[in-house]
C-alpha cells in the first residue's frame, strides 16, 4: 500500500468514532459551519417541529458540550463521584477565566444514579486555570484507570434502552471505538461480588486496526467476560455453543446494531461533515446499514432485545431501514415503545412519511417516481410503505430522533425491536434444510435435530447462513459471503486439533488479510503450571482452572489470563469460524525471580479483582495510612507499616501478596469501598504493583491532593498521559498492541511516585 492510500485510509474514519470519543473543545474554527443542501432537505423532510428550525441550526453551529460518565459497576463508582462534586465541581462554580463565568457542569438529568455529566468547558479554557488543569489531569487520569469514560451523551443512549443483565449473551455489531461497549460491560457487571456473570460481550468490528481501540477501551474495565472479534457485520458468521453433550447455535439475547451512517448528527463535533454533507451519503449507505440489521435480528434470540442506532438524523438511513426491516419480518419483529425508559430525555417520535433529494435538490415522494437511471443509487427500501394499514401497525412513532437544541446534545436516532418469532426466511429453502440436516447428524452422531436449539424451529448452523442471508438482500451479500467463515468446517476435520486450544482459523477456509493474533490456548486441570500456584495462593476447591488460558503453544507460559465459562464455551466451538482479536483478563504474570520463593506467577493487579475471591493465603490486611504509604513510597521497609499490617507481612515468605483494604463503616470519613493492590513482599520491604494512573486514583480517594509539575520531567509525563487518553479520538488505528501495564520492568512504579501538593513524596491527607 503506498504513502497516498495509507494517508486517505488514516483520513477515512466514521462518525461513531467522533460520537463515541467526545472531545473537550470545539477547534476547526477556519471551517464555515454553512450547508445551504443540508438546510434546504431537512426544511424540506419537516423533522424540526414549526417555528424550531433556526434554533435548530444555531444549536448546529454551537460546539458540543463535553461529557463524562462514571463506570457505574466499581465499587468506586460512589467515591469518584463524590470526590467530582465536593472537590472540583464546587470551586469550578466560582470561576472566571477572561471575565466569563465558567459554568459548573450539571448531571444528564435522564441518566440513572447522577453518572454521567456534561460541561461547556473546551480544552482551551481547561488549560487557562491551574484549578482547571487540575481537574483536566484528574479526569485524563480516570479516564486511563477505566474509572471514567469520555462520551457524548447521546451515545450513553442505546445500552441504556437494551436493559440489560448479568445472565445476557450480547453481540455489539458495530462495536469499535468501544465506549457504549464499555457501558454493556459494566452493565453486565452490576453486582461487583460475582467475578464470573453469566453472560457475555462479543464486540466485533470490521476493520482489524480499529479492533484494537476496541481492545485499549474493553481492558480498562478487566473484565472476563468480553471477546473482541473481527468481522464483517453483515455477515458475521453464526456461533455454535456445547449444551448438554450437544451443539446448540448461539442466539444473543441483547444485540446492539449501531450501523456506521452519514453522521450528520456529529457537526458540532465533526466539523468535517458540513463541508462534505450531501443526500448521497445516505442513499449509498442504507443498504448496508439495512443488510447488518438484517443479520443483526437473525441471531437474535426469540424474546430478544435489538437497538438499532445511527448519529444521522436521515430518515433514510433511519425509519427506512427499520420500515424495511419490520416488513421483511412479517410480524416477527416489533418495534418497542421506550417512551417510559429514560425519563428526562426529550425526543421527537419517529415519522411516517419521508422524501428523498438527489444531490442536484430532485425530490421523489415515491418509488414509481424514480427514472430507471437512478434504480442503482435509489431502492424501493428507501420510501415510506405504501399500505396505510401496515404502515400504522408498524408504529414508526415508537422510533425516537434526538434532535440537538432540545438538550444541548448531538443529533442521533434509535429504535428498539423485540423478537417475537423466528424469521419467516428460516422457514424455507426445504432442500437446503434437508441435505444440511442430514450433515448435521452425521456430525454430532445423532438424529437432524441433535443440533438444533429445542426451544425454536430454527435451521441448523450452515442452513442459517445460507439460507437467512440469501433471503432479504440474498444477491447483494453472496460476494461477501463468500468471504464469511461459512464453509464450516466439519467436526470430524478439527478433531484431530489439540484439545482446549483456539487458534486463529485455517488459511484455506478465509482470507486472512491483517489477522495476526497469537492462539488462545486453555490449559488443562492437571497443567504443572497449577501445582505450585495452587500451593502459594491456597486456592478454593472451586478455582475454575479450566477457566485459565495462555497465548502460546510453545516455551514458557509468560501470562495467565481468565474469561468466563460461557465465553470459553464459544473460544472452543467456534475457533475454525471466528477470527478473535482478544479475550480474557490477566490475571498472572510470569516472575522468573518468584521461582526461588515457591511460585514463579505474581499477581497482576488487572485481574485482582476476578481472582482474589479464590485467594486464600498472601492476603495482607492494610489501612488507610498503609495504602498512603505503599503507593507514594517507591520500597518501604516493612517497619513504614502500621503494626498490624507489619505483623502479617513478617509471618509471610517473600514474592506475591494482595493488599487489602476493608471499609470501616465508623469511620466515614474513609472510603467506604474495599480496594484491593497486588504487591510484592520484599526481604525487608513491600511495594505495591499498581500502574501509575491507578495509584492516582487511590490517592485521591484517600483525599490525597494529586498534581504533576508542568516543568521537566512531569510535564513529560502528563502529556503522554493526556496523549495516551486521547488517542482513541484523535488517531484511530493507532493502537496496534494491548495496552497493558505490564510492571516487570518497574518503569510505571519507578520514577513516576506522584506528588503532593507540598512537593514531598510523603502524602499527607
Amino acid at each position: 500500500m503506498g504513502k497516498r492510500s495509507r494517508q486517505r485510509q488514516k483520513n477515512q474514519t466514521t462518525s461513531r468514532d467522533n460520537r463515541d470519543n467526545a472531545g473537550w473543545g470545539a477547534g476547526y474554527a477556519d471551517i464555515v459551519k454553512e450547508n445551504k443542501l443540508f438546510e434546504h432537505y431537512y426544511k424540506g423532510q419537516g423533522l424540526v417541529p414549526d417555528g424550531e428550525f433556526e434554533q435548530f441550526m444555531e444549536a448546529m453551529r454551537e460546539p458540543l458540550p463535553a461529557t463524562i460518565r462514571i463506570t457505574g459497576y466499581k465499587s468506586h463508582a460512589k467515591e469518584i463521584l463524590h470526590c467530582l462534586k465536593e472537590k472540583y465541581f464546587k470551586d469550578i462554580q466560582e470561576l472566571e477565566i477572561d471575565g466569563q463565568k465558567i459554568e459548573a457542569p450539571q448531571a444528564l438529568s435522564w441518566y440513572p444514579d447522577e453518572q454521567a455529566w456534561h460541561t461547556n468547558m473546551s480544552r482551551k479554557i481547561i488549560r487557562k486555570s491551574p484549578l482547571l488543569e487540575k481537574f483536566h489531569q484528574f479526569l485524563v487520569s480516570e479516564t486511563e484507570s477505566g474509572n471514567i469514560s469520555r462520551q457524548e451523551a447521546v451515545s450513553m443512549i442505546p445500552p441504556l434502552l437494551l436493559k440489560i443483565e448479568p445472565h445476557h449473551k450480547i453481540l455489539d455489531m458495530c462495536a469499535a471505538p468501544g465506549s457504549k461497549t464499555a457501558q454493556l460491560i459494566e452493565m453486565l457487571h452490576a453486582d461487583m461480588d460475582v467475578p464470573f456473570p453469566e453472560g457475555f460481550v462479543i464486540a466485533n468490528d470490521v476493520d482489524n486496526k480499529r479492533c484494537y481501540l476496541l481492545v485499549h477501551q474493553a481492558k480498562r474495565l478487566n473484565s472476563p467476560c468480553i471477546m473482541v472479534v473481527n468481522h464483517d457485520a453483515s455477515c458475521i458468521p453464526t456461533l455454535k455453543i456445547s449444551s448438554d453433550g450437544k451443539k446448540d447455535i448461539l442466539f444473543y439475547d441483547r444485540i446492539l446494531c449501531d450501523v456506521p451512517c452519514s453522521g450528520d448528527g456529529t457537526m458540532r463535533k465533526n466539523i468535517d461533515v458540513w463541508k462534505k454533507w450531501t443526500t448521497s451519503n445516505s442513499l449509498h449507505l442504507h443498504g448496508l446499514q439495512l443488510r447488518i440489521a438484517v443479520r443483526g435480528v437473525e441471531q437474535l434470540a426469540v424474546g430478544g432485545r435489538m437497538v438499532y442506532s445511527t448519529c444521522s438524523l436521515n430518515p433514510i438511513e433511519d425509519e427506512a431501514v427499520i420500515a424495511a426491516l419490520l416488513e421483511k419480518s412479517e410480524g416477527a419483529l416489533e418495534l418497542a415503545d421506550s417512551s417510559a425508559d429514560l425519563p428526562g430525555l426529550k425526543w421527537m417520535p419517529g415519522v411516517t412519511s419521508w422524501k428523498l433529494m438527489t444531490k442536484e435538490g430532485q425530490w421523489y415522494s415515491d418509488w414509481s417516481e424514480v427514472p430507471s437511471s437512478r434504480h442503482t443509487q435509489i431502492r424501493p427500501t428507501m420510501f415510506p410503505p405504501k399500505d396505510a394499514e401496515k404502515l400504522a401497525g408498524m408504529h414508526l412513532e415508537r422510533c425516537m430522533r434526538i434532535l440537538p437544541h432540545h438538550q444541548n446534545t448531538g443529533g442521533f436516532f434509535v429504535a428498539v425491536l423485540v423478537k417475537k418469532a423466528p424469521m419467516p426466511w428460516n422457514k424455507r429453502y426445504p432442500k437446503l434444510r434437508k441435505d444440511v440436516s442430514s450433515l448435521s447428524a452425521a456430525q454430532t452422531g445423532g438424529s437432524p435435530a441433535a443440533s438444533i436449539p429445542a426451544h425454536t424451529s430454527h435451521l441448523p448452523e450452515s442452513t442459517v447462513e445460507e439460507g437467512e442471508a440469501g433471503g432479504p438482500e440474498g444477491k447483494a451479500d453472496r460476494e461477501a459471503e463468500e468471504e464469511a467463515p461459512t464453509g464450516a468446517p466439519s467436526a470430524q476435520e478439527t478433531t484431530d486439533k489439540q484439545d482446549g486450544v483456539c487458534g486463529p482459523p485455517a488459511s484455506k477456509k478465509m482470507r486472512l488479510f491483517g489477522y495476526k493474533e497469537d492462539p488462545f490456548v486453555f490449559l488443562t486441570e492437571e497443567d504443572p503450571v497449577f501445582t505450585t500456584i495452587q500451593s502459594f495462593y491456597n486456592l478454593s476447591p472451586d478455582f475454575p482452572k479450566l477457566n485459565v488460558l495462555t497465548r502460546t503453544h510453545e516455551g514458557k507460559k509468560r501470562h495467565l489470563y481468565m474469561v468466563s465459562k460461557e465465553l470459553r464455551n464459544v473460544l472452543l466451538n467456534n475457533s475454525e469460524r471466528m477470527k478473535v482479536i482478544n479475550t480474557g483478563v490477566k490475571v498472572w504474570s510470569r516472575n522468573s525471580d518468584g521461582e526461588e520463593f515457591g511460585c514463579a506467577f505474581r499477581l497482576a493487579q488487572e485481574g485482582i479483582y476476578t481472582l482474589q475471591p479464590y485467594i486464600r493465603s498472601r492476603i495482607i490486611g492494610v489501612s488507610v495510612e498503609d495504602i498512603k504509604v505503599l503507593l507514594t513510597q517507591e520500597n518501604p521497609f516493612l517497619s513504614k507499616l502500621q503494626d498490624d499490617a507489619h505483623a502479617q507481612a513478617k509471618k509471610m515468605v517473600m514474592g506475591s501478596i494482595v493488599l487489602k483494604y476493608i471499609p470501616n463503616p465508623n469511620a466515614p470519613a474513609e472510603p467506604q469501598c474495599p480496594i484491593q493492590l497486588c504487591g510484592w513482599r520484599g526481604k525487608t520491604s513491600i511495594r505495591a504493583f499498581v500502574p501509575r494512573n491507578e495509584r492516582f486514583h487511590y490517592l485521591r480517594m484517600l483525599g490525597v491532593e494529586v498534581f504533576r509539575d508542568k516543568q521537566g520531567l512531569g510535564q513529560k509525563q502528563r502529556d503522554e498521559g493526556k496523549e495516551e487518553v486521547e488517542k482513541d479520538a484523535e488517531e484511530e488505528g493507532a493502537v496496534e498492541n494491548e495496552a497493558e501495564m505490564d510492571l516487570e520492568n518497574g518503569d510505571e512504579n519507578g520514577s513516576s511516585q506522584p506528588k503532593t501538593d507540598s512537593g514531598s513524596q510523603a502524602a499527607s491527607s
